[in-house]
């Protein structure tokens, strides 16, 4: 037996038993680097509330009297996900994470929620729809700020996750904070299993392969301000007018290169379209939406990679 092997069961026990601030040092999922000290940013978020908001991922944080952030954590791999979220419109803003090589797995399957007896949730789903998805009110926001089941019954829109269940399937636990309401916004069944299914996917593909990214950092939500709204649901749930994905990739060699989608809500099935079409770079994506993406890279690096050209972007990306 090699020395390094004696000393393994010795280290797991004391990480395994390091209070939750250390969970992102787990040895099942170690975290790659997910910020820079580098001096010259002028926009990176502050941190005097949340050392996470440097993260890559991270948005320029609003932080208005009606926003709040949500990082979701999950045992093993830290931090699974974050949100800005509009408790005035009840809505989130954006949502955040990252896929690296030890979250990319998969431990987990959506359908296994059919058989969950001993989760309320999936059981209630269960009863109502005939899958037992574990749909659910966030646990973390009060009930005047928060949407719920019922909410989503007789509308003309599906349930639609930003961060998708197939995004998570490194454990249980990651998979069903996927179902969180938060996380969850109206979106017409032609755009949820068409065009959107389609972003999806590829991203996936992407975020699971080990030779593409050393990190890939997304970004994505709908569009909430009154300006792009496309309507409101008889309960005033806020049905944006676009929905878009912003995504940082970082390489083996500390390379990074950006791009996004941007994509009107509509009823007409675009499934198949060649996603080309819904190309952006990240200043574009920014114009339309007011948010300031991947702001606490070194600003040397974020304004290349938001300025990329779209031919660029299709021949780095390989849309």
């Amino acid at each position: 037996m090699k020395p390094y092997q004696k000393l393994l069961p010795l280290l797991l026990l004391t990480l395994l038993t390091a209070s939750c601030d250390d969970d992102d040092k787990l040895p099942t999922a170690i975290v790659p680097e997910t910020s820079h000290d580098n001096s010259i940013n002028t926009n990176r978020n502050p941190i005097s509330e949340n050392a996470d908001y440097a993260r890559l991922e991270f948005p320029h944080i609003r932080g208005d009297e009606g926003s709040v952030v949500l990082i979701r954590r999950v045992p093993n791999y830290g931090i699974n996900y974050a949100i800005e979220y509009d408790r005035v419109k009840r809505s989130q803003r954006w949502t955040c994470w990252q896929w690296y090589r030890g979250n990319s797995g998969k431990a987990w399957d959506r359908n296994y929620w059919n058989n969950e007896k001993d989760n309320p949730w999936a059981m209630l789903n269960m009863r109502t729809y005939g899958w037992g998805d574990p749909f659910q009110p966030d646990p973390d926001l009060l009930l005047e700020e928060r949407t719920e089941l019922e909410e989503y019954y007789d509308i003309p829109y599906q349930r639609g996750h930003i961060l998708a269940s197939a995004d998570r399937l490194n454990s249980k636990e990651a998979n069903e904070q996927t179902f969180y309401l938060s996380n969850i916004m109206p979106q017409s069944a032609a755009l949820n299993t068409g065009i959107w299914a389609d972003m999806e996917n590829k991203v996936q593909g992407w975020a699971r392969d080990d030779k593409f990214r050393r990190v890939l950092y997304a970004v994505k939500g709908g569009t909430i301000d009154d300006n792009n709204i496309r309507a409101y649901t008889a309960t005033g749930m806020v049905v944006p007018r676009y929905f878009y994905m912003a995504l940082l990739c970082e390489d083996d060699q500390g390379n990074y290169k950006a791009m996004a989608f941007w994509v009107e809500h509509t009823s007409q099935n675009k499934k198949g379209d060649a996603l080309s079409k819904y190309i952006l770079n990240i200043h574009q994506l920014e114009e339309k939406t007011g948010i300031d993406f991947f702001c606490n890279l070194p600003d040397e690096i974020e304004q290349k990679v938001e300025n990329a050209q779209l031919s660029e972007i299709r021949s780095e990306w390989k849309i």
